[in-house]
């Protein structure tokens, strides 16, 4: 069944979670987007190697749940690893979670949370 539009309507934006060279081209795309004074939430998340595994936690969870503007939410594959039980775990249609490959580390798609549903579904 179909979710009803008020569900979707107001998610217009796009969040990431990757290293530097992706959220960088992602940033040059036209994809940044801060939003309102007080809370001058960004909607992206640049990690690094001393980037600890909470604040990826807290920046999914603050993307995933609290922000209701954004429409999908884009994750280098090797930091979702990072973070496997959280992506695992998240069955929501909004907004849509998609693992990509960064410069560094090639897709694969063994690894991918969204595929492997999609052979269970398959009986795969």
């Amino acid at each position: 069944m179909a979710a009803p539009s008020s569900a979707y309507k107001d998610r217009q934006f796009l969040a990431v979670i990757g290293d530097e060279d992706s959220v960088t081209g992602l940033l040059l795309a036209g994809i940044g987007h801060v939003t309102a004074p007080p809370d001058n939430q960004k909607n992206f998340l640049v990690v690094d190697s001393k980037t600890d595994n909470a604040a990826i936690e807290e920046a999914f969870e603050r993307f995933t749940t609290e922000r209701k503007d954004i429409g999908i939410l884009l994750i280098n594959q090797h930091i979702a690893e990072r973070i496997r039980h959280r992506v695992d775990s998240y069955t929501a249609a909004f907004p849509a979670l998609l693992e990509i490959p960064s410069k560094d580390h090639p897709y694969d798609p063994e690894k991918d949370s969204v595929l492997r549903r999609v052979r269970r579904l398959f009986g795969e």
